[in-house]
C-alpha cells in the first residue's frame, strides 16, 4: 500500500507504485442509513396514497 504525506503529493508515482494504490468506493453506515431513510419515506408515502385512494374509490370518507 502506498501512503503519501502532504510534502510528496506533487511527485509522480511509478507504475509499480500505481499498482499498489488501494482505494475505491466503500459503502459506509451513513450511506446505508440514507438509503434506508429514503426507502422508509417512499414506502410511507405509498401506504398513505394507497389508503386514501382506496377510501375515495369505496366512498368511505370521514365527515368533517
Amino acid at each position: 500500500m502506498v501512503i503519501q504525506d502532504q510534502l510528496n503529493v506533487a511527485s509522480k508515482l511509478s507504475n509499480e507504485e500505481m499498482l499498489q494504490v488501494v482505494g475505491g468506493a466503500k459503502i459506509s453506515g451513513t450511506v446505508i442509513n440514507a438509503f434506508t431513510s429514503a426507502f422508509k419515506v417512499l414506502y410511507g408515502f405509498g401506504q398513505n396514497f394507497g389508503s386514501s385512494l382506496r377510501r375515495i374509490i369505496k366512498k368511505k370518507l370521514c365527515s368533517l
